[in-house]
């Protein structure tokens, strides 16, 4: 029994379902060893931001292991996105272009807006620790999206596609563009199942990856790098449903979280640098989950009050109108 390794995106691209998260993987000793072991073990999709400060670090490995030979540029799907603070249309081809710049690649295989708001940096840098609000404005989504077109017309990108947007920021763009969004990201977990996204999207030919799909345990550790104060995060892996789901298929309580989520259709996007918890999350692909399994985990859907990503780390954002999460 083998689950499907791919979701298909937009045009007969394929997406590697697993991915590689990289979010706060700024220790470039850590992370050059992490995308080592990582594609050693078999991961083929890498997903980054601008905003993570981490595109040249993995540009580096990939230039080893292309130069190596023992990968081709073809056979990675690389991820990346448009930064908030650049969010307008004058600046899509300029990010676009530093950040193949930094990945040391001539073109990357999905390219995200990041976020549907547009922020001004609050002294220079995106995750400030100042107290002050950030300043935000009213972002042209559509105007950004024909920069976005141009970009996969150019060969930069191969698809095109938003993350943390809603159900009406993507239908608008749906109904005013002509290369229609690919992807949308987003968390998603078994507390935070966003069933009313994911099936307008699936409905719509947007395939969907889910960030944050072991609920981010490590992100009250990120806020207070900032001076943040932290909120309560959802302890997913040690969940005694999960546990007794995971005993009954003698794989771990993470590969039960990460299975549930793909057989959604989902791709799964796990950030980790240590070595076992990479293999870990990539041997998911020798079980399925039941029906008593799945009926078990959805009853486990909280909803909003499960969002651990709330973008409560930039305050100021939740006051513009574009802000895409219940408030």
């Amino acid at each position: 029994m083998a689950g499907k390794k791919y979701i298909d995106i937009q045009e007969g691209n394929k997406m590697p379902i697993v991915g590689l998260g990289t979010w706060q993987c700024t220790n470039e000793e850590e992370l050059v060893n992490a995308l080592d072991v990582a594609l050693e073990i078999g991961y083929r999709h890498i997903d980054t931001a601008y905003a993570y400060g981490n595109e040249q670090i993995i540009g580096k490995v990939l230039k080893k292991w292309f130069d190596s030979g023992k990968l081709k540029r073809e056979d990675l799907f690389i991820t990346t996105k448009l930064p908030l603070f650049a969010i307008k249309a004058d600046k899509v081809e300029e990010m676009i272009k530093a950040s193949l710049k930094s990945l040391d690649v001539d073109y990357v295989d999905l390219y995200l807006i990041h976020f549907p708001v547009y922020m001004k940096l609050n002294d220079g840098e995106i995750f400030s620790r100042s107290e002050k609000t950030y300043e935000t404005e009213v972002t042209d989504h559509l105007a950004v999206w024909k920069k976005m077109e141009e970009q996969v017309r150019a060969g930069r990108t191969k698809a095109i596609g938003v993350s943390n947007f809603n159900i009406r920021q993507i239908d608008r763009i749906l109904k005013n563009s002509e290369i229609k969004p690919a992807n949308l990201q987003v968390e998603l977990h078994v507390q935070l199942q966003q069933r009313e996204l994911v099936k307008f999207c699936q409905d719509n030919g947007v395939s969907v990856t889910a960030y944050s799909p072991l609920g981010s345990p490590g992100y009250n550790k990120f806020l207070e790098s900032f001076g943040k104060p932290v909120k309560p995060i959802p302890d997913l892996i040690n969940d005694l449903s999960i546990k007794k789901i995971a005993k009954k298929h003698e794989k771990t309580n993470a590969q039960v979280l990460l299975r549930y989520t793909m057989q959604r259709n989902v791709a799964v996007i796990p950030k980790s640098i240590n070595p076992n918890r990479l293999k870990e999350n990539f041997d998911v692909f020798d079980f399925s989950l039941d029906e008593d399994d799945v009926k078990i985990i959805n009853d486990m859907e909280v909803g909003e009050a499960a969002r651990v990503c709330d973008c409560m780390l930039f305050p100021g954002l939740e006051k513009n109108v574009e802000f895409p999460f219940p408030r």
